[in-house]
């Protein structure tokens, strides 16, 4: 059999394919399957038959052709060929108004396009009188506004039309213009079909989308024509019935929300949705892209004299019937084939040749090896499309346009269990009455609203994600109001080792910090599956006795069941180590004995401590000792100076002046002891400084 089909500016993403904001219904090619998808697209499929070289037309909203363009797949799968899509051209507005004698897309005002207009007769009509002339030009004059009594004189710029008037240049407000018309009749024109252009534009909601097959008459072929463009996303919507007796599962009941926002009705479609979320752009393939290119100047060459051209000794290759050309699809197809099998003959139909009864036509299948055939025979690889979960109706759907509908996709016992689910963070008194569900019906529940019944009453309303085969999802759908609940917390620490550390001292601590619950079950009747959920904290360990039954991304989950009417308690203890460094001498020698005498460090780091502590006390004492001759120093400067000063008032010959000078010298010779024992001292601190370093550097003890 051959396969003809055609892909144009995209790929085939399921031919069970889509349609949304839609074509107008197609008599000879009515819609046979759709698929739904989470990404917010859809794809149609149309399948017909047709004899012969014939034309198909359809109609699609303007703002859908880019995803036609995009996404359009055509088969011709019993011998015919695709000779090609046509469609009408969306040049940008502002080029097609731009070709115009009067471009408006750049004249928005009465200035604007009078002056796009210089050298044009116009002629205008004021309060005054009757103008006609050529435009000479316009400007912008400023205009003042008289001022109200008591207040300041206005201003505003106004615009004037300067004409060239049987009597002379005549400047003409813009304002004061009550008609204008262009007196040259093709000018005028010019701009009626600009204007006309403009409004079709706006218009123009509908473009039709024209596609050729071509073939042998005699006989009908099998043709179709799949798409993708935008839809609104398909929801889920559930129905979750508890049973009192323990032994029977839950059942779930699924709804699929669909909305056929499309101008056409859907008859007798096959309905597909599926659970995945291919990637999906919107890209602009039916405005034309005019490119930027740069002007260059005119060369200017001096001129050169002829040339002979050595001739070429090869030859071209003459065209062959069995050579394939790329832009040939019907060429390039030919003969394609599976593999070991002869073409097939078109399809037996009852009825006439051609279009007439092709709605009645017995739906028809094809398989992947229709859609690999044609990227084979054109040179192209495929990839896997991926799995995806896919719910098909077995009825066909009959939905009209701009309505909605809800659609049974799924009614399945399903495993779980009651339980009372408690988080502190979300509610503190009470746990919420919950279901622990295991997806276990072979199907994947996409997520949506779950509206829970117990028994045949209403009981609540959960939310439940998308759910893979034998995923586990725990919901909850009312507050537990039969059982209560209390929260106490409490923290310490605890010192558990002193060590020196690169002579620093480094302290170790356990920090412990604990939750203990406690719940109490007012049901007399009903026991309760208790799962209190715990947050974990970033580097705490958990160190309880009780251990969780499993761990999600941020919380322990521990079970607990509590009978009727009784009460039960929960104990969480989470724990974790910190270090902390000090500088030996900034730590409290007794504090350290202290430890060492409680077993949280060894004789020998207090012993290093006592021989740094001795070696700081060593320079202590030094230092001590050059403040001290500082201060004796200061004495004698300050007692020198009143010696000075008294000396200044008395006879040099007197005995106080002679007892003066004698006490100045005296002075003076400490002075410079002073000064000597204070470089003695000074040299001896930095040498007690320098070995305290050295002892205390790479000192590591424990």
């Amino acid at each position: 059999m051959n396969r003809m089909m055609a892909l144009l500016a995209g790929s085939v993403v399921s031919i069970v394919c889509v349609e949304a904001v839609v074509a107008q219904e197609s008599a000879e090619l009515p819609i046979r399957k759709i698929t739904l998808y989470h990404s917010g697209v859809g794809a149609f499929e149309r399948q017909g038959l047709i004899s012969g070289s014939k034309k198909v037309e359809l109609k699609f909203e303007t703002a859908q052709i880019n995803d036609i363009l995009k996404s359009m797949v055509l088969l011709d799968l019993d011998g015919g060929r695709i000779d090609g899509v046509s469609y009408a051209s969306k040049e940008p507005l502002e080029r097609r108004l731009a070709s115009f004698g009067v471009d408006i897309s750049q004249a928005s005002s009465m200035d604007k396009l009078f002056n796009q207009l210089r050298g044009a007769r116009l002629r205008v009509t004021t309060s005054e009188g009757t103008y006609e002339g050529p435009i000479l030009g316009v400007e912008s004059r400023k205009t003042v506004i008289p001022p109200t009594p008591g207040g300041n004189p206005g201003h505003f710029d106004e615009w004037y039309v300067n004409i060239v008037a049987a009597d002379g240049v005549r400047s003409i407000a813009t304002s004061a213009i009550r008609t204008f018309a262009l007196v040259d009749q093709e000018l005028n024109d010019e701009l009626n079909k600009a204007l006309a252009a403009l409004a079709e534009y706006r218009g123009d909601r509908v473009k039709s989308v024209e596609m050729s097959f071509s073939g042998p008459e005699a006989g009908d072929r099998r043709i179709a024509v799949a798409y993708v463009h935008e839809m609104p996303v398909w929801k889920t919507s559930y129905r979750l019935v508890l049973d009192d007796a323990e032994a029977n599962k839950p059942t779930l009941q699924g709804w699929a929300v669909v909305e056929n926002v499309t101008d056409q009705d859907w008859k007798d479609v096959r309905l597909a949705l599926a659970s995945g979320r291919p990637v999906g752009f919107q890209m602009d393939l039916y405005q034309p892209l005019f490119a930027t290119r740069m002007w260059v100047p005119v060369p200017m060459m001096t001129g050169i004299g002829p040339r002979v051209y050595e001739t070429a000794t090869n030859r071209s290759v003459p065209y062959s019937e069995t050579s394939v050309t790329a832009g040939d699809p019907g060429r390039r197809m030919a003969g394609a084939s599976k593999a070991g099998a002869a073409p097939a003959p078109a399809m037996a139909v009852k009825g006439t040749t051609g279009w007439e009864g092709a709605a009645d036509v017995a739906e028809f299948s094809y398989d992947a090896g229709d859609m690999t055939a044609y990227a084979a025979a054109a040179q192209a690889s495929a990839g896997d499309v991926g799995e995806q979960f896919m719910y098909t109706l077995d009825a066909p759907v009959t939905l009209e346009r701009q309505k909605s509908a809800m659609l049974p996709i799924l009614s399945s016992n399903i495993a779980g269990r009651r339980v009372s689910i408690f988080n502190v963070e979300q509610l503190r008194e009470h746990p919420m009455r919950g279901v622990e569900l295991t997806n276990d019906t072979n199907l994947h529940l996409m997520p949506g609203p779950i509206a829970v019944y117990d028994g045949a009453a209403y009981a609540g309303d959960a939310q439940i994600p998308h759910t893979s085969r034998d995923q586990k999802r725990l919901l909850s759908y009312a507050v537990d109001l039969d059982v209560g609940a209390t929260t106490e917390t409490g923290a310490g620490q605890d010192l558990l080792k002193v060590k020196i550390v690169d002579g620093m001292i480094e302290q170790t601590w356990k920090q412990h910090q604990g939750w203990k619950y406690q719940f109490d079950n007012r049901d007399s009747k009903r026991s309760r599956t208790l799962l209190v959920e715990h947050t974990k904290m970033q580097g705490w360990d958990l160190i309880s006795k009780e251990k969780p039954s499993e761990e999600t991304e941020q919380r322990y989950r521990f079970e607990m069941t509590l009978e009727p009417a009784k009460s039960g308690v929960l104990d969480v203890v989470m724990e974790r180590t910190n270090a902390s460094m000090y500088e030996m001498a900034s730590f409290d020698l007794p504090t350290l004995i202290g430890y060492a005498q409680n077993g949280k460090e060894s004789q020998a780091v207090v012993d290093a401590v006592k021989k740094a502590a001795s070696m700081q006390a060593g320079i202590n004492q030094t230092q001590r000792k050059i403040e001290e001759l500082a201060q004796e120093r200061a004495s004698i400067e300050g007692d020198q100076n009143r010696l000075r000063g008294n000396m200044g008032t008395i006879d040099r010959n007197s005995d106080l002046y002679a007892r003066y000078m004698k006490k100045l010298g005296e002075q003076e010779t400490r002075v410079e002891a002073i000064a000597e024992e204070t470089r003695k001292l000074t040299a001896s601190r930095e040498d007690q400084m320098r070995a305290l370093t050295e002892y205390v550097r790479g000192l590591d003890v424990e």
